[in-house]
């Protein structure tokens, strides 16, 4: 929160980091809203977990980083790769942009509620 303002909603899982009593100090002491998962609720995560575990297997594994910084700077250089430009199997062999992007077309034009593409 020293680099950035203070998010209106902090959303975690109930790990014992997030739920212990000064932590939730910190984020009340900022009227930051609290919004926790259930506990097991893995579908939650899912998504993300699948994110790094592209990276992990993709990338970050593949390489030997000199530093933190190095390591910022592929990693950030990947993330920025996943979503324009790699092609997943369950999307039809389609980057998420461009799959999301069809889908938001196909609902325009198809007669059902579009999505919203962001």
């Amino acid at each position: 929160m020293a680099r950035h303002s203070a998010p209106e909603i902090f959303n975690t899982d109930q790990g014992s980091q997030f739920t212990s009593t000064d932590f939730i100090k910190v984020l009340a002491s900022r009227e930051i809203k609290i919004s926790m998962d259930g506990k097991g609720a893995w579908r939650d995560n899912v998504f993300v977990e699948r994110l790094w575990r592209s990276s992990k297997y993709e990338d970050v594994y593949l390489r030997a980083y000199a530093s933190i910084s190095e390591a910022r700077a592929k990693i950030g250089r990947y993330l920025g790769f996943y979503n324009p430009r790699r092609r997943h199997s369950a999307l039809g062999w389609k980057s998420p942009v461009a799959f999301d992007r069809k889908v938001a077309y196909m609902s325009t034009w198809g007669g059902t509620k579009a999505r919203q593409v962001h």
